[in-house]
């Protein structure tokens, strides 16, 4: 996996590599408003996880994930670590699990 120093260096090359669609963290799944759809948890693979701690403070975490879905369609999420824990599903909890 490769090594980044930034959050919008992740995206940025994510980018380059396919992963193009925003998508939407949503308490059952990931939501994307173009093309408007929204993916089950055992519709989308999560291929890469990137995960960034603010500099002078780490509450300021993020996460990028990079996502395959089995329509063939790529894109990534950026969480705030551990925002939306409470809101998810348990299914999605354990789909985005940072291994």
């Amino acid at each position: 996996m490769k090594s980044y120093n930034t959050l919008s260096e992740a995206v940025e090359d994510l980018k380059k590599r396919g992963y193009q669609l925003d998508f939407n963290l949503k308490p059952d799944g990931l939501e994307s408003k173009d093309p408007e759809m929204i993916l089950r948890p055992e519709e989308f693979m999560v291929d890469e996880f990137h995960r960034f701690e603010g500099d002078s403070n780490p509450s300021d975490a993020s996460v990028v994930y990079a996502i395959s879905a089995s329509n063939n369609l790529k894109g990534v999420i950026i969480d705030a670590y551990g925002a939306y824990a409470e809101s998810l599903s348990f299914e999605m909890l354990q789909k985005l699990k940072m291994k």
